[in-house]
């Protein structure tokens, strides 16, 4: 099985226009996935942009996405952040939320799904955001639960994570065939395979790529977008794929 995965797009003009939006969404159409996941992140997440564009215009770019199994999404810190509303209530759903489902794009707030994939079962599991909301106390209050959402498995067909931020991964059980992130855009500037600054507590252990550990599987995709600067070095933007067998 074939899985697409969008992270951090960060819709903002001039580096993420609808035009540019448009050219990912026929690439990632042409590598012929069995699926399509977006990993979050859907706002703005830096101030230096020519023009705010809304979640809704991105919205219905995404839902041109084509896969047999469709198209489905988690939330990102920044959809959290962007939403003055939701930080003061601290309850959803927030406005990234509303644009896609309103475009036909479910968002798995730690919720599980039973798909099939050529006769044979599995899980796909979206975890919500882990830094939801700021708090002048704690820092930040997450939405995630991880206990409830893996109670919802109930038999021993293969499950694939989704969560925003791979911090959650120690935590993940070896139920989960692989974990899928996005969030740290690699590092954003890389060289050597190393980041300076990686938005992790585990800095460049979960940054970029595939890790294995525990005999567990995470893949952390570089993402689209960028996030409190406009630059990407030595890890350009991608389009995530995943082969599983």
């Amino acid at each position: 099985m074939r899985i697409a995965a969008l992270a951090d797009p960060h819709i903002e003009e001039p580096y993420m226009s609808i035009e540019r939006l448009e050219k990912i969404v026929e690439q990632t159409n042409n590598t012929k996935p069995d699926i399509i996941v977006l990993l979050g992140d859907y706002v703005a997440g830096h101030n230096f942009i020519s023009r705010h564009l809304s979640v809704r215009s991105a919205a219905k770019i995404f839902a041109r996405l084509k896969s047999p199994l469709g198209t489905y999404a988690i939330l990102g810190n920044h959809d959290w952040w962007d939403d003055p509303v939701a930080q003061e209530t601290r309850q959803g759903p927030p406005l990234a939320q509303k644009d896609l489902e309103a475009e036909g794009i479910p968002v798995l707030e730690n919720s599980a799904l039973k798909l099939s994939h050529q006769g044979k079962s599995f899980w796909l599991l979206g975890l919500e955001d882990q830094y939801a909301f700021q708090d002048s106390v704690k820092g930040y209050i997450g939405r995630d639960n991880l206990p409830k959402l893996m109670s919802k498995i109930t038999d021993d067909a293969p499950s694939i994570l989704l969560a925003h931020e791979p911090d959650i991964f120690p935590k993940v059980s070896s139920k989960i065939s692989v974990t899928l992130c996005g969030h740290t855009h690699g590092g954003q500037i890389r060289l050597f395979n190393y980041s300076p600054i990686v938005p992790s507590r585990y800095g460049n252990r979960y940054a970029y790529g595939h890790i294995i550990e525990d005999n567990k599987n995470l893949v952390v995709s570089g993402g689209l977008g960028c996030s409190i600067l406009p630059v990407r070095f030595g890890v350009p933007p991608e389009i995530t794929l995943i082969d599983l067998a």
